[in-house]
């Protein structure tokens, strides 16, 4: 398994390709380039001990897996061959083609992938920080909360129990909306909804971007009695006090505030690009990577690319598009190497499975423009209805998927497509 370099050693100053982010899509690009070319010389850089399967804290919050399932260390989960620089990014200088760490010392090369995640900004609601994992306020965004997510269920017995979705965009945009559906589906099977009522505060005007899949949806609204809030943005929470405060956006564009009390606050915090990319000269207006959404090469910088949730491309930000991403940004690293002839196309392919009781699950999978993508055909599974089958394939068939085949550079279902009529 690949140990760390110092971050002083002479032989990690250059490299022909330097990953930033070691999550899902940095692991599973510096496979898909080993499996390509073993010969390759990479260098990933990320200062984690510690990887974890993140679209599994929804089903740790649920009872339904268990917290350390989840995590494995991070020299276990690298691919061989690949150098690890355990450190922090500090900056990026795109003209001399280096990257700069905290301790001051620059690591060249020749090609660069960008994907250090994005940054929950817990900060950003007045309060949060001090009564997170306590006072009844949780969140599935964080390992440690998770399963605090489940005792916090399973405790209540009658109170008001609110969920809260951020503005877009964020990690997963259905994962609030899980954790309210197996919230409700665990009151409902205890007899204990009515006396527990739920509440759901988004801070958009849709329940889900792609129409398709919002009539499921509704239906579980409106089967488990969900108090549905559209324009309600979560501000700031008094835990002693087990008080939140949303500013509600109304129709004539003005605001107002509303204060509500709660037995149980389950929060999604506001998300951007970390710090070190929102001051860099990669990102866009908004502080987002800014690439082209089907090659996921920088529009400036031809010899970078970006791709999982720290990417300006406009698909859902989930693990499933960090598969489909991957390959396509390993086989156009390796063609602006000269070692391969064609470019490869992202189509922008997203996937959600959501899962709106213990057991089922609205496998809601499209690419850019909202347009359905299904990996199976109808007949066997329809993902604007919610399946057992559906669950099986996340509860089961999706955990090995991950550790097994997308960080491994084994692309079932994620072959990169070549880019008709592409110019390199």
């Amino acid at each position: 398994m690949p140990a760390p370099l110092s971050s002083t050693s002479p032989t990690t100053d250059h490299h022909k390709v330097l990953i930033v982010g070691a999550g899902a899509a940095g692991i599973a690009t510096a496979a898909s380039l080993r499996a390509r070319d073993p010969s390759l010389d990479i260098a990933l850089i990320d200062p984690a001990e510690v990887h974890y399967y993140q679209p599994g804290w929804t089903m740790v919050g649920a009872g339904v897996f268990n917290a350390p399932s989840t995590a494995r260390a991070m020299a276990a989960t690298l691919p061989r061959g690949v150098h690890w620089i355990k450190a922090r990014v500090e900056s990026f200088d795109p003209q001399g083609q280096k990257v700069v760490l905290e301790s001051g010392r620059a690591v060249g090369y020749e090609q660069l992938v960008v994907c250090p995640g994005l940054k929950l900004d817990w900060d950003a609601i007045e309060g949060l920080g001090e009564t997170l994992g306590r006072n009844g306020v949780t969140s599935n965004y964080r390992y440690d909360l998770a399963p605090y997510t489940w005792q916090l269920v399973q405790n209540l017995k009658k109170g008001r129990a609110l969920f809260t979705q951020p503005p877009m965009p964020i990690k997963c945009a259905g994962a609030p909306q899980k954790a309210l559906y197996l919230s409700c589906d665990h009151w409902l099977r205890s007899g204990l909804l009515g006396d527990v009522r739920a509440s759901f505060f988004n801070a958009g005007n849709v329940l889900f971007g792609v129409p398709d899949y919002v009539p499921a949806l509704m239906s579980y609204i409106d089967k488990y009695g969900i108090d549905l809030n559209y324009q309600h943005r979560l501000t700031a929470v008094d835990g002693p006090n087990q008080r939140a405060t949303f500013v509600r956006t109304l129709p004539d564009g003005s605001s107002e505030t509303r204060v509500e009390t709660f037995d149980m606050l389950h929060v999604v915090p506001p998300q951007v690009a970390p710090d070190f990319i929102r001051q860099s000269p990669l990102a866009d207006a908004a502080g987002w990577v800014d690439v082209d959404p089907h090659t996921l090469r920088h529009r400036s910088f031809g010899n970078i690319h970006a791709l999982g949730d720290v990417a300006n491309t406009s698909n859902a930000k989930t693990a499933a598009a960090a598969r489909k991403q991957a390959p396509v940004v390993a086989n156009n690293v390796l063609q602006a190497l000269g070692r391969l002839n064609t470019l490869a196309h992202y189509d922008g392919y997203g996937s959600c499975p959501l899962t709106v009781e213990r057991g089922k699950i609205v496998l809601a999978e499209f690419t850019y423009g909202g347009k359905l993508a299904p990996s199976f055909p109808r007949w066997l599974l329809d993902g604007r209805k919610p399946t057992h089958l559906a669950w099986l394939l996340k509860a089961q068939v999706l955990p090995p998927l991950y550790w097994q085949a997308m960080l491994k550079g084994r692309e079932w279902l994620a072959r990169p497509q070549p880019m008709v009529g592409a110019k390199p």
